[in-house]
């Protein structure tokens, strides 16, 4: 009988999710999930640069980071305004040398029947989810795509996959999200630059307590996640640092689901 050679084992590179060296801007940072996205991304080796409309709100967080032995600096950012996007790019470019990675987190959300729906609201909603996100991804893009390297993980939900009762504006804008994401991995991906989100399901913040308080309300959300839990700011971070650190390199285009299951039904 015939025996294969045994070759020796090639070298392996160990998979590396540190943020060493790297530079992020993390956009809508005032509370909830942005204000510990950021934290984590300091945590984990990266420079932060935390946006958030209110200037204070963001200086209060890199206050907090700074004190917990990281590397932070604050800017005033509504998404809404392109030029903002812009111009809060090249800050950070001037200031830390580089810009390596965009979180896309800034988002507003909207919880009745879609019969109660208004334009104003309509309006509302789509320029921060969908207008603001694109127009902070082609600031960053364009430095990004020039500098030939750069990470951009947008911020999605389950609700741009399934749909969601009462969240027709949202989920409309979630789907944009997602699909903006994909077009933009295929423009910028040949340029060493990856483009992915993120799409959590509910998750426990300042913001959301109020409902997932609520035993009705959490038995039937948790009726719809297989694993039998709603998710923390942990969980979206720690799917954001993969996506973002040297070890997702080869991931691009993706819709990184942070559910518990809930999108496989």
């Amino acid at each position: 009988m015939a025996w294969a050679r045994i070759l020796p084992e090639e070298p392996m590179d160990q998979p590396r999710f540190d943020l060493d060296g790297q530079v992020a801007l993390v956009t809508g940072t005032s509370r909830g999930i942005g204000w510990d996205l950021a934290r984590s991304l300091a945590r984990a080796g990266a420079t932060v640069v935390a946006s958030a409309r209110r200037l204070d709100d963001a200086t209060s967080l890199v206050k907090l980071i700074e004190s917990e032995g990281c590397s932070a600096s604050a800017a005033q950012l509504d998404v809404r305004d392109p030029d903002a996007a812009t111009r809060v790019v090249a800050e950070t470019v001037e200031r830390h040398g580089k810009l390596d990675i965009l979180v896309n987190n800034a988002g507003l959300g909207t919880n009745h029947e879609a019969l109660d729906a208004t334009p104003d609201e309509w309006d509302e909603v789509m320029a921060v989810n969908v207008r603001g996100l694109f127009f902070t991804c082609q600031a960053a893009g364009r430095h990004m795509v020039a500098r030939g390297h750069g990470r951009i993980v947008n911020i999605s939900s389950q609700a741009g996959t399934v749909a969601l009762p009462r969240h027709a504006v949202y989920c409309a804008s979630k789907g944009a999200v997602d699909q903006i994401t994909r077009v933009l991995a295929l423009e910028w991906g040949p340029h060493g630059v990856t483009v992915n989100a993120v799409a959590p399901t509910f998750i426990r913040t300042p913001g959301t307590a109020e409902r997932l308080d609520d035993p009705a309300f959490l038995a039937e959300v948790l009726t719809r996640i297989p694993v039998g839990q709603v998710g923390t700011t942990s969980d979206v971070a720690a799917a954001v640092i993969y996506l973002a650190a040297p070890a997702g390199r080869l991931v691009n285009g993706a819709i990184l689901a942070v559910d518990g299951g809930w999108t496989i039904h």
